[in-house]
């Protein structure tokens, strides 16, 4: 597409999107605390942190997918300016992440007695599953946080959201500081201290975006039309349930692919379960900065797919392209020239820091492709197309990137390597087919001039 085409939308798409990109760092920044810190522990310990990461992000992700199927309906319902459709999005968004994060919260219970038959180092098991249990409690506060957020970022109002995850993350570095290394009086909780401190952070993150919501004087008419708060109606779960349910499902495949791979690593023992920790920490970073480029192009073109405007919504998303091609593009840069200083910060084993340098530059070489991938699927939801890419998603990740990525580094012995490897290759694929499906669905029709039919 033409640069004049999508200069226009630029500014806008950047205004949208950096919000949202301190926004989603947030989720993972409670992590990359926690990897640093408890890297000074040992080895062990942040393999256990890697190991319970991997399995909690995949219900993590399930339902932060369910809640941006909020999003797309907000946006297209501000193009509409439909204020009792926002009002109704508003209540049984709030209700359906609540929900979702009962549901979750309670998995952890379920989970944690399941982590002795992945597998793993037994060291790595006796400390992940108490941590495990802790962090799936979190789920519950942080859902109600996505409720609210998805609804307000709906409207294009993304800094508030920004605001409070930036003040979260600065909380949860204190709490994880002083609760891992018992200062202030404190006992040394270890490990343990980092989910404490992830907990309490998520539940301040919830009570304030709630606060913000329920309390701005700009949201004033969505809450009138809104009507009881206990009497959610069916209809509209239903329409966020089918928006969001794909999505999570989506996301669930993609995150599911990352972290059986880390319990595929987790066979060679903790040293790579370590130094897979800090690679994909480290590339995770740069994901969600480019997840964030991927929410605002749903915004953008949820809310001219909902004025009617087809061009101006493919516009929007080849601009979301763009910049995420660029910035990635820096990102793997970065990460090349980076690569073997950045393990310091987590841990300094010799072996660690090693394993993790080689395993950066594959990162630095999938920085692109995942990018474009996630900015393909936040343009997709803005046109509501999230079945298909839930499919494509299952297929490349499962079908394709494990299995090849467990040929390479069983079979042919490259290790760690080979499973980055695999993963490489499935984004790739990935992040091909939707851009091919965003060109043919976001497609302007050709309307011929009436002069020429009758001639």
């Amino acid at each position: 597409m033409p640069l004049n085409a999508i200069r226009p939308h630029i500014k806008p798409m950047l205004l949208l999107a950096y919000p949202v990109v301190l926004s989603q760092l947030g989720h993972v920044l409670v992590n990359v605390c926690d990897s640093v810190m408890v890297g000074q522990l040992g080895k062990v310990p942040l393999a256990a942190v890697s190991l319970g990461v991997s399995v909690n992000t995949v219900v993590l992700v399930l339902g932060l997918g369910m809640s941006m199927g909020i999003t797309p309906l907000v946006a297209a319902a501000n193009g509409k300016r439909d204020v009792p459709a926002l009002g109704s999005l508003l209540v049984n968004g709030v209700w359906l992440s609540v929900l979702a994060g009962v549901v979750l919260a309670a998995g952890g219970l379920l989970i944690a007695p399941l982590l002795g038959y992945l597998n793993q180092p037994a060291e790595v098991v006796a400390l992940a599953a108490p941590w495990v249990r802790v962090l799936f409690l979190s789920l519950l506060p942080l859902m109600v946080f996505q409720g609210f957020k998805q609804f307000a970022e709906g409207l294009g109002l993304t800094r508030q959201a920004m605001v409070l995850s930036i003040l979260a993350n600065v909380i949860n570095a204190l709490l994880c500081y002083v609760l891992i290394f018992g200062r202030f009086g404190l006992p040394a909780l270890g490990l343990m201290g980092s989910a404490w401190a992830t907990l309490i952070a998520r539940v301040l993150m919830a009570a304030l975006m709630a606060a913000y919501v329920l309390r701005a004087r700009r949201l004033q008419p969505y809450r009138a039309a809104a009507g009881s708060w206990l009497q959610p109606a069916r209809a509209t779960l239903g329409r966020i349930f089918d928006l969001g349910a794909p999505i999570g499902v989506q996301m669930m495949f993609e995150m599911g692919a990352f972290s059986f791979s880390a319990i595929m690593i987790g066979w060679l023992g903790a040293t790579s379960l370590a130094a897979h920790q800090i690679a994909i920490n480290v590339a995770s970073v740069t994901y969600m900065a480019a997840s964030g480029i991927a929410a605002a192009a749903t915004i953008r073109v949820g809310y001219f797919r909902g004025t009617g405007d087809a061009q101006g919504a493919r516009q929007a998303g080849f601009t979301a392209y763009g910049l995420t091609f660029v910035f990635m593009g820096t990102m793997a840069l970065i990460l090349i020239m980076a690569r073997h200083a950045v393990p310091h910060f987590y841990n300094h084993d010799p072996e660690v820091v090693a394993q993790a340098a080689t395993l950066l530059l594959i990162a630095a070489l999938f920085q692109v492709s995942d990018g474009l991938q996630v900015v393909g699927l936040g343009a997709l939801r803005g046109l509501e197309d999230v079945k298909v890419p839930s499919v494509v998603a299952l297929l490349a990740y499962w079908a394709v990137a494990l299995p090849f990525g467990y040929w390479l580094g069983f079979k042919l012995d490259l290790g760690a390597i080979g499973v980055w490897v695999g993963l490489l290759t499935g984004l790739t694929l990935v992040a091909g087919v939707l851009l091919w499906r965003f060109r043919q669905h976001s497609a302007v029709p050709t309307v011929v001039p009436e002069a020429a039919v009758s001639r």
